[in-house]
C-alpha cells in the first residue's frame, strides 16, 4: 500500500499501480497513469456521500482546470470565498452539489452545464424586460425562435 499524499488529499491509498525503486536521493515511487488515477480519485469524490472537504473541493477545481476566480465567477461568488471554502470547508450545499455536477458533466457528459454557465457569466446579468414569445404545438408550449 502506498499513501498517495502528492494529490493533496489525506485519505488516498494505492493498493497497486506503482513501482518502488531506489534513487540517489533515497526511495522513489513511480505511479502508473497519473491522469487516470486522478480521474478515479475525482470520481470517488463526486460519488461519495456527505459534504466535500476543502481539500476535495480544491482537488476537483484543479482537475477541472479552473482558477479560484473562474470557479467563483461560475458560482456567483468572489475568489476569496472559494479560497476560504478550500481552506476551511463549509461551502453551501448548493455550491457543493453544483461543483460535483460541473465535474461530472465535464468528465462524463458533454459539458453542456459548463457551457451554459459560461454563456451566462459572459453575458450581461442585469435584469432585463426582454420579450419572451411562446408558441404552442401538439407537444406543448415552447419559446418561439
Amino acid at each position: 500500500m502506498y499513501h498517495y499524499r502528492e494529490c493533496g488529499l489525506r485519505n488516498v491509498w494505492l493498493a497497486n499501480g506503482f513501482d518502488k525503486h531506489d534513487t540517489p536521493y533515497g526511495k522513489g515511487i513511480a505511479i502508473h497513469d497519473v491522469e487516470g488515477l486522478h480521474r478515479a480519485i475525482a470520481h470517488g469524490i463526486v460519488s461519495k456521500g456527505g459534504k466535500l472537504t476543502g481539500t476535495e473541493l480544491r482537488f476537483l477545481r484543479q482537475e477541472m482546470g479552473l482558477s479560484q476566480a473562474k470557479l467563483a465567477t461560475m458560482l456567483g461568488n468572489e475568489a476569496q470565498t472559494v479560497a476560504l471554502w478550500e481552506k476551511r470547508g463549509g461551502q453551501p450545499k448548493m455550491a457543493d452539489r453544483f461543483i460535483r455536477a460541473i465535474y461530472r458533466e465535464l468528465n462524463e457528459g458533454n459539458a453542456q452545464i459548463r457551457e451554459m454557465i459560461e454563456r451566462l457569466v459572459d453575458s450581461d446579468l442585469e435584469e432585463s424586460d426582454a420579450r419572451i414569445t411562446l408558441s404552442q404545438d401538439d407537444t406543448g408550449w415552447k419559446v418561439a425562435a
